[in-house]
């Protein structure tokens, strides 16, 4: 009779521990940002689609599939990561913000002194089969460490003197990644460092002489600039200033988008881009597949899915529960947000060429586990909106 009492008592035991794990994960699927997360999936998906078509004929028969295969195998790696990543607290990023500078400026260095060169420019580091571009990590590095600096600063950036410490804190990676060069990137950081401080409670009126002081220099920033990306900016103004060099992107792209009409002619079936006039078809100019097979009807579908991805991440910034998590969804959703508008602008021509990839949507490795680890961190912040036990 003991014995039976006893089995009970155990059954009893095991019954309310599956109780409380069932409310618990009830309760955790009540806080997942489903909007967000389909959203997501649905973006990687759709680049992988078009990754398909934009690569099937214009690669050698071997390596038809191999830029489908490499994007789909680190889709599902960074998947995985993702989840791993949603066992922690976001809030634990800040405790290791200065070892994530320091790996960051030793990335940068690293670029410098052993990476690669590929069209022009040295951003790549070999890592056995696979090539890395640091600098994307390094915007979302940049990206904690900003929001753990700043955590301590808001409601106090009024003034430049204010605001000078932290601009320093970010010129640094920001000069290393404009050497390699990577002016694209260094424009996202410039979006991300302005996204995150007006969060922390920068006035707009020292914003907005920022912004006139920046627009005064442009003369003496022009005398900067390589040959290459001033060549960039006249074809922006006039793409028939070079039309078979640096506006046949420009022209190309146009004309895609531009046949696609409402409906498209259909995946595959895209002339500019399967029979090559249209260069980087899989990467930067992927948008302008998706206008020539898909049409007007498949771009647009295209953008409410960042529109989704953008309005989650504000909601998100907005519900956090701290400071930090709150700056982090800003400085992401400013990250994403950037890299839409300005490759989106520039495959429609309206501006300049700069070789910033579409999120979660243009091949490559780096490019999309920088995306994915972004979208997981903001599911992550809205988990933890309010504290409970995982």
């Amino acid at each position: 009779m003991a014995g039976k009492s006893k089995r009970n008592a155990k059954w009893l035991i095991e019954v309310k521990k599956l109780a409380i794990l069932t409310a618990e994960s009830k309760r955790i699927l009540r806080r997942i940002d489903f909007w967000l997360l389909i959203a997501a999936i649905a973006i990687v998906i759709y680049g992988i689609v078009i990754i398909s078509s934009a690569t099937h004929i214009n690669t050698p028969h071997e390596e038809r599939f191999w830029f489908v295969q490499r994007q789909a195998i680190f889709a599902v790696v960074n998947g995985v990561i993702a989840i791993i990543f949603m066992n922690f607290d976001y809030r634990g990023l800040s405790q290791h913000c200065k070892k994530l500078y320091i790996f960051n400026l030793i990335m940068l260095i690293a670029v410098m002194l052993f990476g690669h060169a590929a069209l022009g420019a040295q951003r790549w580091i070999q890592i056995g089969f696979i090539s890395l571009q640091p600098s994307e990590f390094s915007k979302l590095i940049m990206i904690i460490c900003m929001a753990a600096v700043l955590e301590e600063r808001m409601g106090r950036l009024n003034t430049l003197q204010d605001l000078l410490p932290i601009a320093l804190y970010v010129g640094l990676p920001f000069i290393l990644v404009l050497k390699q060069p990577d002016l694209g990137t260094s424009l996202v950081f410039m979006a991300i460092f302005f996204g995150m401080v007006i969060a922390c409670g920068m006035p707009w009126r020292l914003f907005t002489v920022i912004v006139c002081v920046g627009v005064a220099l442009m003369p003496v920033l022009w005398q900067f600039l390589k040959d290459y990306q001033k060549m960039r900016i006249m074809v922006f103004l006039d793409p028939n200033v070079d039309p078979l060099g640096s506006g046949y992107h420009i022209i190309q792209s146009k004309i895609a988008i531009g046949s696609g009409l409402l409906y498209g002619k259909g995946l595959f079936g895209g002339t500019q881009s399967q029979l090559n006039f249209l260069p980087e078809n899989h990467t930067d100019f992927i948008f302008a597949v998706v206008g020539e097979e898909l049409g007007f009807i498949g771009a647009v579908g295209l953008l409410l899915l960042y529109l989704i991805v953008l309005w989650r991440g504000i909601t998100i910034a907005r519900e956090a529960a701290d400071v930090f998590g709150r700056l982090l969804a800003v400085g992401i959703t400013s990250m994403i947000a950037f890299h839409v508008l300005v490759n989106v602008g520039m495959t429609t021509g309206i501006m300049p060429v700069t070789g910033i990839p579409l999120p979660l949507m243009s091949y490559g490795i780096s490019s999309l586990t920088t995306n994915i680890l972004a979208i997981a961190i903001l599911l992550n912040i809205n988990l933890h909106r309010q504290k409970f036990l995982w």
